[in-house]
């Protein structure tokens, strides 16, 4: 059964002590936590996202900015809105195989990143970086990306700290057309 925000919350017996905290159910990320949609292996063809993403329309992909060497996509599971990633269409895992067109492209697109964020949220600074390897906690080790998280003075409140949950208030497909339309020429 639905209830509005104001309603009282369902009860269940028998399931536990009754305590009151509210529940905000986030299901969609069963998925990342799960690890679906990451890649079976190394290679390019074994399940890459990031090598499968461009081959779609910049709204199904998710795309912001299509460059000769990589491109922006934002984050499927965001730790901010508006956070996206720069990545090579080559599948290369470390950094130092890079092309030197490679690293020059992804370093103007982080760039033009900030300022289209700049421009379209307001944001005060960044986090911007690469986890090279598993153990440095790549998600999808196989194939480089650099995450550009924009950061607000105040983003960050008890919910991820206390309910491990990001309370994000836009839709992907909008925060892409809003920074796709940012972007600086």
């Amino acid at each position: 059964m639905l209830h509005s925000m104001t309603s009282e919350p369902e009860q269940q017996l028998g399931v536990g002590t009754q305590d009151a905290f509210q529940r905000l159910w986030t299901p969609h990320r069963m998925a990342y936590i799960q690890g679906e949609g990451k890649p079976t292996g190394p290679g390019a063809d074994d399940g890459c996202p990031f090598c499968s993403i461009p081959a779609k329309s910049d709204e199904d992909g998710l795309i912001i900015r299509r460059g000769e060497q990589v491109y922006a996509v934002l984050n499927l599971y965001p730790y901010n809105g508006g956070h996206l990633m720069v990545v090579p269409y080559r599948h290369v895992a470390d950094y130092t195989d890079l092309t030197a067109a490679e690293t020059t492209e992804l370093a103007e697109l982080t760039k033009q990143a900030m300022t289209a964020l700049r421009t379209a949220s307001g944001a005060h600074g960044f986090n911007i970086g690469m986890n090279q390897g598993t153990v440095a906690g790549a998600g999808i080790a196989a194939h480089l990306h650099q995450h550009v998280v924009p950061r607000w003075g105040g983003d960050t409140n008890f919910m991820p700290v206390v309910g491990h949950t990001k309370v994000l208030p836009q839709l992907l497909a909008d925060t892409r057309k809003m920074l796709a339309e940012a972007w600086p020429a």
